[in-house]
């Protein structure tokens, strides 16, 4: 009778199948996502940056750590170890012997598959005569040879063989268990209980909730819940926020508390260097008592921000607690621009508390290119540049050049630029420009629309607008190249209108006799044209002073450009005249008959038209909606261009936020929008409610840096706004006649009537 049997590995061959298998489930995605990139391509990448970035802190930074770090070291060791011990395994597995063999009564009786019976019998004879028991052979031996004659001579036996590989019938089902037989082996118990024990009711406990203890601290932006709350308490707090306010709030995350982060440190040499910084400093609030502001590590942050925006040197173990609150602090800022907007929308949506306003997010912005930048807020946007010192400055803004941007600097002609940078000298000029070459120059094309609707052009009353902004990236050099092009270009042409005046005036010396008589006749026509001219042009003169006695303010001008348009007007009259005599005449040459199929092509042609626009704004609408599909469906990377930050630790991308504001009101219209992708070209789709009533509405798209100072620009966008359309309650498709109605009932009786004759016929 068949059953299940489950047996554990005496020979432990089949557990080098189980542990090869896991090494290699460890080994294989380990490889993929820890081996170390290419180091060569990383030292490439910073070479091709050091001409530009050379000189930032970040790029020195990453200079020291790909030469001092032995993580990429230790992880190829590790990674080679753990490659090495599953070949080992593999190779191992691979010269195991198989324990199950396929039962075969020709090989045992030593004949060749399909022998005859004669044969068989034959060879069991010889066979048995050999290892029979009684004649001193083996016992084992005899008793295969006896089942595999069975199995060939016997039709149960035979049947059974071909059936189930085994003359005997169908055995028991025999279950391996890749682990070895000690660990069920009853010496070992209490060993295997101990460690089952340990690792899952110990260890994996532990890990997991370790893990689950660390993940709900944090937000999706790995931002402490703790430092949300308390970012939305102050905003809903102080709506109007200044950037002093503004940068305590920053400073009292909980990121810089080291009772909340690790990281964060508190030093016993704090107590000396803090209060030496503030005393530089001089414009910190010591006293304020409100928490979190007054606790140590808030006051500390404090310090070494504003220290940071001031450029000053502090000490070595300030300057590491230093990089690590500069490095953390543009991604709180975004945090608080999130809360920013969350606190806005609940305002609109809800009401009951006034929603931050506009200046509040807006200094967040321009707090996140400070920090980046290591400049305060009344800084000159040119100190971005290497090599500008503050006293370098009057060189720029003096009456002559007057710069005081980074555009006015673009602009210059490229003769004044070096005349106004001569103090660089000639290495650090080209080091600037190239610096300022390197700098985004962003163009903004932006096209307003009503999506889902039949004029999509037509905004109404509290429909959705959807403002799509196309940003294009270009570098500050291009501008550069189209200068000098421009320059280029006109000189030129200043070349050639020289040469053609001076090729005039040698012919005029050639020929000095014969022309001078031409041109005294030439100057008395002129002056008699001009006589003519003068004597037409007083002939307005009394209508001066009939617009003089109607009391209505005319001066020269005002009379030349009537008198102009008066004659114009009689132009048009004319040609006016004569257009509608040719069209009596044509009209006089054309039958009734021909006017109706010319008007008749009008109408188609119209026609046309029409649905040729309709064809175009279903093409453009779905083309938008594929375009918004391939977006959610791809990811891009957020590796744009590095940032040219002096003083900021960390290599940091270039980003931008979009969003529309009503700056007359102060307030958001619609939530800026994270450009994290802008690498060449991006298009974003912005979207807002449209207001209730109608009229005419100015607002302003503005696109700001997240990196740096003086890059921002403003786009007015004018919005006319329609009443909407009034509902239509009594449509003619949805009206049914009544002649219609009774109809259909009299049909439904009359097959109601038809299925109960057929019934009774049925019966």
């Amino acid at each position: 009778m068949a059953g299940q049997q489950f047996q554990y590995d005496d020979s432990g061959n089949t557990f080098f199948y189980f542990l090869t298998s896991f090494v290699g489930l460890i080994v294989i995605p380990a490889t993929y996502y820890l081996w170390p990139r290419d180091q060569n391509a990383e030292q490439l990448r910073l070479k091709s940056l050091r001409r530009v970035h050379g000189r930032c802190l970040w790029y020195r930074l990453r200079l020291m750590k790909s030469q001092q770090s032995i993580i990429p070291t230790l992880k190829k060791v590790a990674l080679l170890f753990g490659w090495a011990v599953f070949l080992l395994l593999a190779y191992k597995v691979s010269k195991l012997d198989r324990d199950y063999q396929e039962y075969n009564p020709y090989e045992v009786l030593n004949l060749e598959p399909g022998a005859t019976v004669q044969a068989i019998k034959k060879q069991y004879h010889l066979l048995s005569l050999k290892y029979h028991p009684d004649k001193g052979g083996d016992d084992v031996m005899f008793m295969r040879i006896a089942k595999a004659y069975a199995a060939l001579t016997n039709e149960q036996s035979r049947q059974n063989w071909e059936l189930y590989g085994n003359p005997d019938g169908p055995g028991a089902t025999s279950f391996g268990i890749a682990l070895p037989a000690w660990i069920v082996d009853q010496k070992n118990s209490m060993l295997v209980l101990l460690v089952y024990g340990l690792a899952f009711m110990v260890i994996l406990p532990v890990v997991v909730g370790t893990w689950w203890y660390r993940s709900i601290r944090y937000s999706g932006d790995q931002i402490l819940i703790s430092t949300t709350q308390l970012f939305m308490h102050f905003i809903y707090k102080t709506p109007n926020m200044n950037m002093k306010r503004l940068t305590m709030v920053l400073t009292a995350a909980c990121e810089f508390d080291p009772r909340s982060n690790k990281e964060a440190t508190i030093r016993p040499t704090d107590n000396v260097e803090v209060p030496q910084l503030i005393r530089e400093l001089g414009n910190i609030n010591v006293k304020k008592k409100e928490p979190p502001f007054c606790y140590p590590y808030s006051f500390k942050a404090r310090v070494l921000v504003l220290s940071h925006l001031a450029r000053m040197e502090v000490s070595e173990n300030l300057e590491e607690d230093q990089r690590f609150v500069v490095r953390k602090s543009p991604a709180l800022l975004q945090e608080m621009i999130n809360v920013g907007c969350q606190l806005t929308m609940m305002a609109n949506s809800r009401g009951g508390f006034p929603a931050p306003r506009l200046v509040t997010i807006e200094n967040c912005m321009k707090l996140t290119q400070m920090i980046v930048q290591g400049l305060q807020e009344t800084k000159s946007p040119l100190l971005q540049l290497p090599h500008f010192e503050e006293e370098h400055l009057r060189y720029c803004i003096s009456k002559k050049y007057k710069v005081r941007t980074l555009q006015d600097l673009v602009s210059l002609k490229d003769s004044d630029r070096r005349s106004m940078l001569r103090f660089l000298g000639e290495e650090k000029y080209d080091e600037v420009m190239g610096v300022l070459g390197s700098f985004p120059h962003i163009t903004m094309g932006i096209k307003l629309q009503v999506l889902d609707d039949e004029d999509s052009s037509n905004i109404t009353a509290g429909s959705i607008v959807t403002v799509t902004v196309t940003l294009t990236r270009k570098r500050m050099a291009d501008m550069f190249e189209k200068e000098q092009e421009a320059s280029i270009c006109q000189g030129e042409e200043t070349a050639n209108t020289e040469e053609a005046v001076r090729n005039q005036g040698d012919t005029n010396k050639a020929k000095t006799k014969v022309w001078q008589s031409k041109n005294k006749g030439a100057k008395k026509t002129a002056k008699s044209k001009k006589k003519k001219l003068t004597k037409k042009k007083a002939l307005p003169a009394p209508v001066k002073g009939k617009q003089a006695n109607g009391n209505v303010a005319g001066n020269e001008m005002a009379v030349t450009t009537s008198a102009a348009a008066s004659a114009a007007k009689e132009e048009d009259d004319e040609a006016s005249d004569k257009g509608s005599e040719s069209d009596e005449g044509e009209t006089n040459k054309d039958s009734p008959s021909e006017r109706d199929d010319e008007s008749d092509k009008q109408s188609d042609t119209e026609v046309d038209e029409g649905g040729g626009d309709d064809e175009e704004e279903w093409e453009a609408l779905q083309q938008s909606i594929q375009r918004r599909e391939r977006a959610l469906l791809e990811t891009k990377s957020k590796v744009t261009h590095p940032v040219y930050s002096l003083y900021f630790p960390e290599e940091k991308q270039e980003w931008w936020w979009l969003y529309i504001a009503d700056r007359r009101d102060q307030t958001l219209v619609s939530m800026p929008y994270h450009v994290c992708t802008l690498k060449d070209s991006e298009e974003v789709e912005l979207k807002f409610p449209a207001p209730s009533k109608a009229g005419n509405y100015q607002y302003s798209v503005i696109l700001r840096s997240d990196s740096y100072l003086g890059l921002d620009q403003f786009k007015p966008l004018k919005l006319e706004v329609h009443e909407a359309k009034a509902m239509v309650d009594n449509h003619p498709q949805w009206d049914i006649p009544d002649t219609e109605e009774e109809d259909e009932e009299q049909e439904d009786s009359d097959g109601i009537e038809e299925s109960d004759d057929e019934d009774e016929d049925n019966d």
